[in-house]
């Protein structure tokens, strides 16, 4: 029968059946602790509609204002003034907001940056080189549109790239003084410095960006390959065996303009606080969370999820979202803030904070999990319970029919109840079959009052701010709230005690029924577990928040160990960082910040030998098998990038060190063609393909506003200060604005190239510099050389990314997607209860840097998927829309993972109850963890080999229902044998919805697999 058939009627029934027996029950009062009886509610959050830090108004400010304000049709005149008006409004709001101020800065600090080549004073301090225009340049890369933070990391990546090119190509003219001048070897210099400086040096340069992956570092990559390659192949003193600082000087010089005038903006104009932007972010996050956690627990208790579809929901889960993850980004660019004014203990006490962030998010991931579990349930037919005809729950369902989804509890005194002499029976419609509704109601009939009551409480205090208002944010902390938390979550303990005692000493669940009854009944029951079990975590968690947010207010405040500069201390570091409370929170910031293999270098238990190479003892005792493990680094796919990126650069620049090729290679400037060729290479050919067409389409624009800004200007210097201002103004907008960065850099560093340096032509600022125009530049001559250069680049690029151990983005993304799904499949053989039972520590089913290796490696697969998208091929267009959804299934697996590796570390012990059930159920749990695994083996093959699924799968759902039996038998019967409460069913109850969980991702990925892989072509059959 189909589930969705009876959705709507179910639906309807639990919604009627559910508000007649709701239970009043107390409720906590946050600011005063005192328990009362009040009507409570869970409506819009107050963060939500609290208007942003630029002034502007939120989602849910109405966008064409009253309907009393819109002008009428016929006055055409006052429409136009108004529309006029309305363009001015939002001119100003966006030059007051933070990316105005952003685009701002940029425009200024470009400026600032230009005059190194339009005064005469400043160019006279960078020598009769050319290359002035990289001062401008500069501050388009390290732009100051970004947090104080974010300036001292990035003025920390200059100096470092800086030095690296200086140790290149000092260390080059050494090798080529040498093998010239001593032993008189001119051309084995020549190909040493062609081959291990220009071609290992900038391989080098490709494996760092490609293995950070940070944006700044990407931009400092592309600064120190700008400059090894003009020191190396362009100035000349490489080839003629001779030592030439003066461009390794004229370098840094323009390095410290550069940096300088970029920080002066930053830290000088509308400054920008990494540490405030923190602190704004948990304001935001706050709200967002507590709208997430009232919308969630709302349709839980009305068994609905139309809450869940609303704008409202949509709108509050993207902003939490985002704030999830600019946290991240902050925090790591307060740790510079605070690192260099000596706030190094308020930095790791914020870092604390935003792992209890983080902790509050995956508690809100299991109420989600509960929630989407029990509408599912919810969708089934009936549980086969004969009930007879209850009549008294009619006239209360059809009185209630049309209220609203979740109504008031109002709140009576519970003195006067009394409890019947017999068993009551669950209650169920005027039909004869007992449906999951109306088990579900029971359940929400003793729990809903203290689950939405504890709701409330917690609310109320994340609505309301712990810091004050901005630009500040001071603290503003309620020492009222800790106590009045802890005893909302005592009062909700005992009232989920009693409610679950009621329920299971009813007639119905002490009968003897058949096991899919039982399975039902028990799978119920684990749902709203697991949601009461969750919500009790999430208030725990709530509380070692404002823990740390009194420790936090404590170091601000008083400071009592005052100012420290720790880091500096490196002969105490290791030491010192042990004084520190809890750096855990820390060290995973750090460890995202190092890369690493996620299939070679996780650690690993030493039981897990099921993924070592199945070789035997003679074999590994041979040279040729020591000889092939010791040569792995080479068999890595970042070792081939910069293998092959080194060769290409090589190859490029070998004109370059040829006396009958070096003149071509200058008059078309093929520098800056070796510089747009390190630019274009990428891991995959999708991401080649990407970033050349960026890079070409930025040249051509940046060429064609060169050609019009000179024309125009006729090479006045203030006229072309006002173009570069404007242009730099509008590249801003599409780095800081529109977030495409690349593009903007490109237009900009081609415009210099070009504009600023015809400028210098003209003035008689460079020396042998005659070949294009001289002091009458010919600007269109300019232009074509560096579109040339850029474009044969580009083609390089492309040819050495698909010639050269090609990388597909496509068949990366399947293999990543195989080797992942048959890593998950082993983790789950490993048997996570099993653990546990026997007493092994919590690391061996899944410890924490596994499971962050997991999350980064599926990072990696959503930046792939991105890059398979631009790789084209006969086959047909990349299915996309699969691939997302293959990963959105393959994310909600690792959360369900995560959510049994969380309830196994929060105990480290089991208690007498939990022991009896595991070891009650240990043949049904290791059935089911085969099943699982064999299900991630057969979808792993499926996507490795492109074949469509085997027709007969197995089921996990038959496993799954006797194992749910099992609890439902001990309770009924074994459960008064064995000291047993209430709290030792969550640890299975968790296990009984992550495999849930597991099989619904699982159906969800072999529908799309049977959607990619379907048709069975006739040519994979061929015996050949």
């Amino acid at each position: 029968m189909d589930p969705n058939a009876n959705g709507g009627a179910n639906e309807s029934r639990v919604r009627s059946t559910l508000r007649p027996f709701l239970r009043q029950a107390s409720v906590i009062i946050p600011k005063t602790g005192q328990r009362v009886r009040r009507t409570v509610t869970l409506g819009i959050s107050p963060g939500l509609k609290r208007p942003n830090r630029n002034g502007a108004a939120s989602e849910y400010s109405p966008l064409l204002g009253s309907p009393n304000s819109q002008p009428k049709p016929s006055e055409a005149p006052r429409l136009l003034l108004k529309g006029v008006g309305r363009l001015y409004n939002n001119v100003i709001d966006f030059a007051r907001s933070r990316t105005g101020k952003g685009v701002l800065k940029c425009s200024i600090a470009y400026l600032i940056g230009s005059l190194a080549t339009f005064v005469p004073a400043i160019a006279a301090m960078l020598g009769q080189q050319d290359g002035k225009h990289m001062v401008a340049t500069i501050t388009v890369y390290f732009h100051p549109a970004r947090s104080q933070g974010s300036m001292f990391e990035a003025v920390v990546l200059a100096i470092v790239a800086f030095a690296y090119a200086a140790f290149v190509g000092v260390t080059s003219m050494g090798i080529s003084i040498f093998f010239s001048r001593v032993v008189d070897l001119v051309v084995v210099g020549h190909i040493i410095v062609l081959v291990v400086f220009c071609g290992g040096g900038l391989g080098f340069v490709g494996w760092i960006k490609q293995r950070l992956g940070h944006p700044l570092v990407n931009i400092s990559c592309s600064l120190t390959s700008l400059a090894i390659i003009t020191i190396v192949t362009k100035e000349g003193a490489v080839q003629a065996a001779r030592f030439s600082d003066d461009k390794i000087v004229q370098v840094l010089k323009m390095i410290v303009m550069g940096v300088i005038a970029t920080t002066a903006v930053s830290f000088l104009i509308c400054p920008v606080s990494a540490r405030i932007d923190l602190r704004e972010n948990l304001i935001s996050f706050t709200d967002s969370l507590s709208e997430v956690l009232a919308s969630t627990t709302g349709c839980f208790l009305v068994g609905s999820e139309e809450e869940l579809r609303t704008p409202r929901y949509r709108t509050a889960m993207d902003k939490y979202k985002s704030q999830l993850a600019s946290m991240e980004k902050n925090l790591v660019e307060a740790k510079y803030e605070h690192y260099i004014a000596g706030t190094e203990r308020e930095f790791w006490l914020e870092a604390k904070l935003v792992d209890c962030m983080q902790r509050l998010a995956q508690n809100i991931g299991g109420l989600r999990s509960a929630a989407t579990s029990q509408f599912l349930i919810l969708a089934q037919p009936g549980l086969g319970i004969s009930t007879g005809s209850c009549s008294g729950n009619d006239t209360g369902a059809s009185s209630l029919e049309n209220s609203t989804l979740l109504e008031v509890i109002d709140e009576t005194p519970e003195t006067g109840e009394s409890e019947p002499a017999t068993k009551p029976a669950l209650k169920g419609s005027s039909n004869s079959i007992l449906t999951p509704g109306d088990v579900f109601a029971e359940f929400i009939e003793h729990l809903g009052p203290s689950i939405k009551s504890l709701a409330y409480t917690l609310r109320t205090i994340l609505d309301d701010l712990s810091f004050g208002p901005g630009p500040d944010y001071r603290f503003k902390v309620d020492i009222q709230y800790r106590s009045s938390l802890e005893a909302a979550v005592k009062l909700y303990s005992q009232s989920r005690q009693a409610a679950l005692s009621k329920i299971y000493d009813t007639n119905d669940v002490n009968k003897d029924w058949s096991v899919d009854v039982e399975a039902d009944f028990e799978e119920i029951a684990a749902s709203c577990g697991v949601f009461s079990y969750a919500l009790q975590d999430f208030a725990k968690e709530v509380i070692n928040y404002l823990d740390v947010l009194d420790e936090l207010k404590l170091e601000i405040e008083e400071r009592p160990q005052g100012r420290t500069w720790g880091w500096l201390k490196v002969w105490r570091r290791n030491r010192g960082s042990k004084l520190l409370k809890d750096p855990g929170p820390v060290d995973a910031i750090n460890t995202i910040d190092r890369e690493a293999d996620v299939l070679g270098n996780s650690p690993m238990p030493s039981h897990r030998s099921s993924i070592t190479a199945s070789a035997s003892n003679d074999q590994k005792a041979t040279h040729r098998y020591r000889l092939w493990k010791t040569l792995a680094i080479f068999r890595r796919d970042d070792t081939k990038f910069a293998i092959k990126v080194g060769a290409g650069a090589a190859l490029y620049a070998l004109p370059s060190f040829l006396s009958a090729t070096r003149p071509f290679y200058q008059r078309f400037r093929g520098e800056w063609g070796l510089l747009s060729y390190m630019l274009v290479c990428s891991m995959t050919i999708g991401a080649s393909n990407t970033t050349g067409y960026a890079r070409f389409l930025g040249t051509c624009i940046g060429a064609i506003c060169a050609i019009i800004a000179w024309t125009l200007s006729g090479g006045n210097p203030f006229a072309l200060a006002a173009f570069g201002w404007f242009m730099s103004f509008w590249t801003a907008y599409i780095i800081v604005a529109q977030g495409k960065g690349p593009m903007g850099r490109f237009i900009m560093l081609t415009y210099n190239l070009s504009a600023l340096y015809a400028y210098s032509l003209s003035v008689k600022d460079l020396d042998n510099d005659d070949d294009e125009g001289g002091i009458s530049p010919i600007i269109t001559e300019i232009t074509f050389h560096r579109t040339v250069a850029v474009l044969s680049g580009c083609v390089w690029g492309l040819i050495i990314t698909r010639l050269i151990w090609p990388i597909s983005a496509r068949q990366k993304l399947k293999d990543g997607l195989s080797v992942l799904w048959l890593r998950m499949g082993l983790i789950w053989k490993r048997r996570p209860m099993e653990c546990r039972l026997q007493g092994k520590t919590s690391n061996a089913y899944m410890d924490l840097e596994e499971e962050l290796y997991l999350h980064k490696y599926l990072a990696q697969l959503e930046k792939l998927r991105d890059s398979a998208a631009s790789e084209f091929s006969l086959r047909g267009p990349f299915p996309e829309a699969s691939y997302k959804r293959l990963l959105a299934s393959t994310g909600s697996m690792l959360d369900a993972l995560h959510s049994m590796n969380i309830m196994i570390l929060k105990e480290t012990w089991l208690s007498p109850g939990e022991a009896a059930m595991l070891k009650l159920t240990t043949t049904e749990r290791a059935q089911l963890s085969l099943r699982i695994t064999h299900l991630f083996q057969v979808i792993a093959s499926s996507i490795k080999l492109e074949y469509p699924l085997n027709d007969a799968l197995p089921s996990i759902d038959h496993t799954r229902d006797r194992l749910l039996a099992k609890v439902f038998s001990f309770r009924k019967g074994e459960k008064s044998a064995v000291t047993t409460s209430d709290e030792d069913f969550a640890l299975l109850y968790s296990y009984a919805l992550v495999t849930g969980q597991l099989a619904k991702a699982m159906k969800d990925i072999a529908n799309e697999l049977e959607n990619l892989f379907g048709v069975l072509d006739e040519d994979n059959l061929k015996l050949q």
